[in-house]
């Protein structure tokens, strides 16, 4: 009898280590193959805003070296959470690809009470990619000239700012020079940082905290007024502008990010088939000239390691924020 329990067992076994065997063989092949055909980079921002600009520079590095073309869809909406939601439904293969902004990560779980997508259960995050800091800006007509006078006015007048929408990196930077600075305002969302530029630049909203990539131009055309970076030190784009801790607001710092995710669920194989491009793509002339043009620094991290401990500090900070403003998605 015990020969035949045992002779038993050992069929299981065997036919478990079969079936795990034809499991797997097609996940291995597959990360064999890949890439062998084009990839999608889904944008969850409007075209115009950082998070496109980062986008293309970075899709044009990649098609290069992984001889595949990365395609950049734009799928904006709800503080990125839209375009999110498209990568975490996604077969996990790696052809579908997320660029997002750290807000979504360390501000949308606090933000949202109904998200369509768990941020840390359902996408697999491959690396930082870039940050860089943010610009203060006003619109042409508004009769301030330095960030105290903004701050001044502010405090005799309710004023408004754009966004990119609820939740995103451009919102909570405007909300945390509000908080800094003691002072209160009215936000005006938009379905990107690309049309909130355009209304800042009519008059249509009285300030903003962009993104230096996108706002950059349209200071140097003087079609905005910029007031001051939020970085620790000045920027070589523009060299005349003070930091906000410099201006008004002493120790005042706030840096945008931006990092690279896939579904959960991708194999190891291909995550790293991806962080291998992405590292080839970083350290290229070519991306690291782009950056700079564009006062972005290349970022390349471990997501096990110094990306989940920068996205639970900066969650712990936003949530403060979110509180203390009364921070509430419609």
């Amino acid at each position: 009898m015990f020969g035949k329990e045992l002779i038993t067992a050992l069929r299981c076994a065997l036919f478990s280590l079969g079936t795990l065997a034809f499991i797997t063989a097609p996940s291995i092949a597959q990360a064999q193959s890949w890439p062998d055909k084009p990839i999608k980079l889904i944008i969850p921002f409007a075209p115009g805003g950082t998070t496109d600009i980062l986008g293309r520079i970075f899709a044009q590095q990649m098609t290069t070296i992984l001889g595949q073309n990365v395609i950049v869809e734009n799928k904006g909406g709800a503080g990125g959470n839209i375009g999110a939601e498209v990568v975490a439904n996604s077969p996990p293969n790696g052809y579908t690809l997320l660029l997002a902004s750290g807000s979504m990560m360390t501000v949308n779980p606090y933000l949202y009470k109904n998200l369509p997508l768990n941020y840390i259960a359902d996408l697999t995050y491959i690396s930082a990619v870039a940050g860089g800091p943010m610009l203060v800006s006003v619109n042409p007509n508004l009769k301030v000239n330095n960030l105290k006078e903004l701050i001044a006015l502010a405090k005799t007048k309710e004023l408004t700012f754009g966004s990119a929408g609820i939740g995103s990196q451009v919102h909570m930077a405007g909300e945390n020079f509000i908080y800094a600075a003691g002072i209160t305002a009215t936000h005006i969302p938009y379905k990107g940082e690309a049309p909130a530029l355009n209304d800042l630049v009519s008059g249509q909203i009285d300030f903003m905290v962009g993104n230096l990539p996108a706002a950059a131009g349209f200071a140097k055309a003087g079609n905005i007024k910029a007031l001051a970076i939020t970085s620790s030190k000045r920027v070589a784009q523009l060299p005349d502008v003070p930091t906000v801790s410099e201006a008004a607001i002493p120790g005042f710092v706030n840096m945008g990010w931006f990092t690279l995710a896939a579904p959960a669920g991708t194999p190891k194989a291909i995550q790293e088939k991806i962080y291998a491009a992405t590292q080839k793509a970083l350290e290229s002339d070519a991306m690291r000239k782009s950056l700079e043009i564009n006062g972005l620094t290349a970022i390349l991290n471990t997501p096990k390691e110094q990306l989940d401990v920068q996205i639970k500090n900066e969650s712990a900070n936003w949530a403060k924020v979110i509180k203390a403003r009364n921070i509430q998605a419609q």
